[in-house]
């Protein structure tokens, strides 16, 4: 096998080796020792948390780390080019042609000023000598390809004018326009809804049997990895602590720290340990419900500390308006979990503003009182955005003590700080600023911040979406344990089903800004009746490879039918 300009002409059965692989920068050490293969053909998941170097790692196969000032050592050959060694213009010819990545976000991957298929055919006339015209024929035929419906029609669409799943789908198509040999995909789904993530799991497994393309799948979620590859290697500060078949790693994992990863993953069919509150407030609520003239079932019946009753909120005027929530009504008890689950657009985070007074109803009541209610405090998805960077996080946690009428800055400061120590962080922390926090840090002091006005319930809006397994995990937790203690109510908002179950003790279904389901938790998972309901619990990834084969040809089946 010949050698030119770093590149080894011949059929390549090894796709990626990589041995002994570092990336450095300045004095961290991102990637440390790392070394595996990838044979054409098969997918192989690089897991782990947030810091783990997964990225970098994936970065590295297509040289991205050129010119960036990072320190890269080991050797990495990918479809026969030694990427270290490589000019610029065969990095230019690996990077799209032989090798494609798609990224997380695919909108900042996309121009926003210009058509998707104009974008895809671009991509294509740079590694194919061919005509406009023939490029604008080939973007349509891999965005059909993806399953793109109306392709023609749609290739003159902008990246705003699609979905989130759709704009994945077109980055999906514009790697494969040069037919790669090897597609990396790092977090594809992440932030997609649980169908909809199904979806392009789904399409990624048929592009693999189809083009028999290699693929490298960088994730976080285990669950993710279990339907798209067939080996999996766990990483963690840089290197590998565990490197096997799927169905080995995850159903025996003999590392540590694996089997902590795996047992921080919520489980979709595990059910919850309620706390007794919840028991008695569940048991009492079926109570009331088999016998509303009982006396003895009103007088055991949980104290109702949040009641929405035929809420309504209209967006837009005139022809352009709609319902972003249509007749909704719940009740929410004292010392429970009311999870509230749906995929994005479905009005659950509406919902969730109207309860604690940021949005007003168009139509419809929450008893007792309207507006801004003290009483129930809501924390964020993103911390980032509901901190103000430019004060400490300790000025953000008084500001509820301040509104209340606070003024002896001593006794503030003493409260600040014991709010912080009591979500897991030092009272010392009260003059750093977000930024100085991780993202589940930054969490705990959302938390200390809604705590800050001695709330009867808190709103938690997609509250662990962005934190890893086992900062989710801790995060849960935490907000358990104060349950607990205060006898907290929790409003539980999020797409996760598999989150909401763990922590809920009943559980609100939306589709479309309506309640199609609800019912207490173990209920509605082990037996949905809504058929919306059964779809979503349908497209939750398995960890058993076995089961997730097994959904995956049901879905096509159904796809089919």
């Amino acid at each position: 096998m010949s050698s030119v300009d770093g590149v080894e002409v011949g059929q390549v059965d090894v796709l990626v080796e990589v041995t002994d692989l570092t990336v450095g920068f300045g004095s961290l050490r991102a990637v440390d020792g790392l070394s595996f293969r990838l044979e054409k053909g098969a997918a192989l998941g690089l897991v782990g948390e947030s810091g783990s170097g997964k990225s970098t790692v994936a970065s590295a196969l297509l040289g991205l780390h050129r010119g960036t000032g990072a320190e890269v050592g080991g050797s990495v050959r990918v479809a026969g080019i030694d990427v270290q060694e490589a000019s610029d213009a065969a990095l230019g010819r690996l990077r799209g042609g032989r090798a494609a990545m798609v990224f997380q976000d695919p909108l900042s991957s996309l121009d926003p000023y210009y058509a998707i298929g104009d974008q895809i055919a671009e991509v294509y006339r740079v590694h194919a000598r061919v005509s406009r015209r023939a490029a604008r024929a080939r973007a349509v035929e891999v965005l059909e390809r993806v399953g793109i419906p109306d392709a023609v029609r749609r290739s003159r669409s902008r990246p705003h004018e699609f979905s989130g799943g759709m704009r994945q789908r077109a980055l999906i198509a514009m790697a494969l326009a040069c037919e790669p040999d090897l597609l990396i995909a790092d977090e594809p789904t992440t932030a997609l809804d649980v169908t909809v993530q199904a979806q392009i799991l789904d399409l990624l497994h048929t592009l693999r049997q189809e083009t028999g393309m290699g693929l490298l799948l960088v994730t976080h979620d285990v669950g993710v990895a279990a339907e798209s590859v067939d080996e999996i290697l766990v990483m963690r500060h840089g290197r590998a602590v565990e490197h096997g078949p799927v169905g080995a790693v995850l159903g025996a994992p003999t590392a540590q720290y694996t089997q902590d990863l795996l047992g921080a993953v919520p489980r979709v069919d595990a059910r919850r340990a309620l706390s007794e509150a919840s028991s008695t407030a569940l048991s009492a609520a079926s109570s009331k419900a088999s016998s509303e003239t009982s006396s003895e079932a009103s007088s055991a019946a949980p104290e109702v500390v949040l009641e929405a009753a035929g809420l309504r909120r209209e967006f837009g005027r005139g022809k352009r308006a709609f319902a972003a929530v249509d007749d909704v009504s719940l009740t929410v008890h004292r010392g429970e979990t009311l999870g509230i689950v749906g995929e994005s657009g479905s009005g659950k985070t509406t919902l969730g503003r109207m309860l604690v007074g940021l949005l007003r109803p168009t139509a419809g009541e929450i008893k007792p009182g309207g507006g801004v209610r003290p009483d129930v405090q809501m924390v964020f998805q993103d911390p980032v955005s509901s901190l103000n960077p430019r004060r400490s996080v300790g000025e953000s946690i008084a500001d509820p003590l301040r509104a209340r009428g606070e003024r002896d800055e001593e006794r503030i400061r003493g409260r600040v700080r014991e709010l912080l120590e009591r979500v897991g962080l030092e009272g010392a922390h009260y003059d750093r600023y977000p930024h100085e926090f991780s993202g589940g840090q930054r969490q705990r002091v959302g938390i200390a911040r809604a705590l800050a006005a001695d709330p009867r319930v808190i709103v938690c809006d997609e509250p662990v979406s962005a934190l890893d397994v086992t900062t989710q995990a801790q995060v849960v937790a935490l907000l358990g344990e104060l349950q607990r203690e205060l006898g907290l109510a929790l409003v539980f908002v999020a797409h996760d089903l598999a989150v909401v179950r763990q922590v809920s003790d009943r559980v609100a279904v939306m589709r479309r800004g309506r309640i199609v389901e609800q019912g207490p938790a173990d209920e509605v998972y082990d037996s949905p009746q809504d058929p919306y309901t059964k779809q979503l619990l349908a497209a939750v990834p398995a960890l058993d490879p076995e089961v997730a084969a097994q959904r995956r040809a049901a879905r096509r089946e159904l796809a089919t039918a």
